[in-house]
Formats: structure tokens, C-alpha cells, sequence
């Protein structure tokens, strides 16, 4: 503050010691461990197809959706089309081939040219992160249902991603348990 010596102020700090165990590997007092959640099925990511990865995709029906619903579904008045929708260069179309990508990183969509189904979750989070920054920069600029449709794009597109991310380090956990045992990671033989 103007006028007043901040020299004369005492700052104090307060450490908190959070860990669970003691140096010695023994629980610290007053911790309580909980116990771990039971283990779900495990799912073969790196051995299957990816026709039998847990997808939600395969129970979408993609000629059902249409952008220009009777149906009002957040309760707005105005049920004029999107602007723009049949233009090929449309905001809506944009915003398909956006999702269409991330969809075929994520195994949901054959490759054009190998007709295969691929994993790729870098290329997934990508696209994701392009769609994330999209809907970042056009906040407020966007017509009430080009909104809707870029957020449900994302909320499913981020729910399959991380559905299948769970299921890949599921199955490296259970892979790398099978590998190695407690004599291996203790050293003795």
C-alpha cells in the first residue's frame, strides 16, 4: 500500500506435510488408505480389433441426425435452420469434418483409403483440442444451434476418448502385471 513500509510486515509461511507413508515405508499416524475399487473387466485394447474395443459409436445411427429438428430441445423459440447449413462451406460442415477426423482417431470411422479402423489417440486429443479452441474463440458468435451442436460434438467426442484412454491403461496395467512379479520388483530370485 502507498504510504506504509511493507519492510515491516512479517510474512510467515505454513508447510503441510501430506504424504501418506513415512521414510521408512510405514503409514504416517492419522492416515486412513482406502481400499482400491474393484477391478472391471478387463478389456484386450492392444490385441483386438478395433471392432471390439467398448465403443459408443456403433450404437449411433448417423443418417437419424439431422440439424433442422422439429424438436426444440433447450426450450428456444426460434426454430429457424441453422444459417448456412447447405452451404458447403458452412460453419456446420466445418465443424463435421472436424469431428469425422477426431471420430476416425478414435476407431469409430473406417480409414478411406485401408477401410480399417485405427486407434490414435494423439491424433484423437489433436482434433479435440482443435474443436476445444474453436468453441474457446467463437463463444458468444455462434447461432444457438451451431452452439448446441459443437457442444455435443465435444461432450461425446471427450466421453469416447477418455472412455478409451481408461481402457488402454487398463489393459498396459494388466499387462505389465502379468510381466513382472513381486520377487522381480524386490530382487529376489
Amino acid at each position: 500500500m502507498i504510504g506504509r513500509d511493507d519492510k515491516e510486515e512479517e510474512v510467515s509461511y505454513q508447510v503441510a506435510d501430506k504424504r501418506k507413508f513415512n521414510a521408512d515405508g510405514s503409514l504416517r499416524e492419522g492416515v486412513v488408505i482406502e481400499p482400491a475399487p474393484e477391478p472391471k473387466a478387463e478389456v484386450d485394447v492392444a490385441d483386438a480389433p478395433v471392432d471390439d474395443l467398448p465403443t459408443k459409436f456403433d450404437d449411433i445411427d448417423m443418417d437419424a441426425i439431422t440439424l433442422d429438428d422439429e424438436e426444440d430441445v433447450t426450450g428456444d423459440d426460434d426454430d429457424s435452420d441453422i444459417p448456412g447449413a447447405t452451404d458447403p462451406a458452412s460453419f456446420v460442415n466445418f465443424l463435421s469434418s472436424l469431428a469425422t477426423n477426431a471420430a476416425a482417431s478414435l476407431g469409430a470411422v473406417a480409414h478411406p483409403a485401408t477401410g480399417q479402423r485405427a486407434l490414435d489417440l494423439d491424433s484423437a486429443k489433436y482434433w479435440l483440442d482443435i474443436l476445444s479452441m474453436l468453441k474457446e474463440k467463437t463463444a458468444g458468435n455462434l447461432h444457438p444451434k451451431e452452439q448446441r451442436l459443437l457442444d455435443g460434438l465435444l461432450t461425446d467426442l471427450r466421453m469416447q476418448y477418455v472412455h478409451l484412454v481408461r481402457a488402454t491403461e487398463e489393459k498396459l496395467k494388466a499387462q505389465a502385471a502379468a510381466k513382472f512379479s513381486a520377487s522381480d520388483i524386490l530382487g529376489k530370485k
